[in-house]
């Protein structure tokens, strides 16, 4: 029941990913992530006055539903703001920001669990948004031209600095091109194992390795925080590489992380010391989120304009392998009830977004403008 709950607001995420990816390029990301955020904050809120399995899965499908976007609109706001050459580090910066909250998050709830119930946390978590919305509407701009705080040196170095523009607009059909269902798949595989550490890792600490409720929560703090800083990595090492050696090389992360990241994986499942485990994850989290700036720089080499659409694709695709990995791992829990064989399916998973991940070509567009050149960023 666990595991469908958890499932439920990661298919819904999934489903509107597309559509909130393109209102944000029709209304831009100012408006879009004020709906999104606002939406977020009253069902996060809403889910704690869930009363039956049947509420919670209500409300989680509508949280999953209004959340949906935000990456995608994110990085709207980033083919604006940030040139080519920078791209790369702005996603790691947010990747990085959202494990860092992640990881603040297990103590912080075990720290209100203890104090006023689970049904606070949600109401607490959920008031949060509200003040950001406010923050973010009176701080944000589109356009770099419209806000007061950007000079006419760093509004010059921002533009020179953007991608040609498309001489064409992306049709639907684009979204079926060979080199965009490559990109989804990885990223397919990218996330099938991230939210393993999303939803079942401290349940994994304490049933499998014996670690307290209190010990779970920091240790998946832990593999969070992790992952943030190879985040941050993996952003700065594809800018650096791509400028030095060309867009193939530089975005290509993914051929060595990912299946370095599934070995990890398979050997924490393997392993007998609980500690030894711990740290496996870390390696394993850490090595696959290096994986997550390259592939959305990506989406912006290949996406032109239509950015806030592309990457709503590739990260529908890989929030449908989210939905499935609580699911998955909840249904082998129940069938042979081994917490080592949904990790080993995890650590292949891994494998085979290396292998993807080689023949994607961040050099071929989606929509017909002047081609990059194979060694060039600009």
């Amino acid at each position: 029941m666990l595991g469908w709950a958890f499932s439920t607001f990661i298919f819904a995420y999934a489903l509107f990913e597309i559509p909130s990816g393109w209102l944000g390029d029709k209304f831009g990301p100012r408006k879009s992530l004020t709906r999104i955020v606002l939406w977020w904050s009253v069902f996060c809120a809403a889910t704690g006055a869930a009363w039956s399995l049947t509420s919670l899965i209500c409300t989680q499908f509508l949280f999953g539903a209004g959340e949906a976007g935000a990456y995608p609109n994110i990085s709207k706001s980033f083919s604006r703001w940030f040139p080519v050459r920078q791209r790369g580090f702005a996603h790691a910066t947010v990747f990085a920001a959202s494990r860092v909250g992640g990881a603040i998050a297990p103590p912080l709830v075990v720290f209100i669990l203890a104090r006023a119930g689970w049904r606070a946390a949600f109401w607490f978590l959920g008031s949060l948004g509200v003040v950001w919305c406010a923050l973010w509407w009176r701080w944000f701009r589109d356009r770099p031209a419209d806000h007061p705080g950007v000079s006419p040196e760093e509004l010059k170095e921002i533009q020179d600095g953007l991608a040609p523009a498309a001489s064409a607009d992306l049709k639907w059909r684009d979204l079926l091109r060979r080199n965009m269902i490559l990109l989804c798949l990885m990223y397919f595989c990218v996330i099938y194992g991230l939210y393993f550490y999303l939803t079942w890792l401290p349940t994994y600490f304490k049933e499998a390795r014996g670690f307290s409720q209190v010990q779970a929560a920091w240790l998946s703090s832990m593999v969070l925080i992790t992952g943030g800083v190879m985040a941050l990595l993996g952003g700065w090492l594809t800018d650096r590489l791509a400028r030095k050696y060309g867009l193939k090389v530089g975005r290509a992360i993914g051929v060595v992380a990912l299946p370095a990241s599934g070995l990890c994986l398979i050997a924490a499942a393997l392993v007998p010391n609980a500690f030894a485990a711990a740290v496996l994850f870390a390696a394993a989290a850490g090595l696959a989120d290096m994986c997550l700036s390259p592939s959305w720089a990506i989406c912006h080499d290949i996406g032109g304009n239509s950015v806030g659409i592309v990457t709503g694709a590739m990260n529908t695709f890989g929030n449908i392998g989210g939905a499935l990995s609580p699911t998955v791992v909840a249904y082998v829990l129940s069938w042979w009830g081994s917490w080592e064989t949904p990790l080993l399916i995890g650590g292949g998973v891994y494998i085979l977004g290396g292998i993807l991940t080689h023949f994607v070509d961040p050099t071929e567009s989606l929509v017909p403008r002047p081609r990059l050149a194979a060694n060039s960023v600009e």
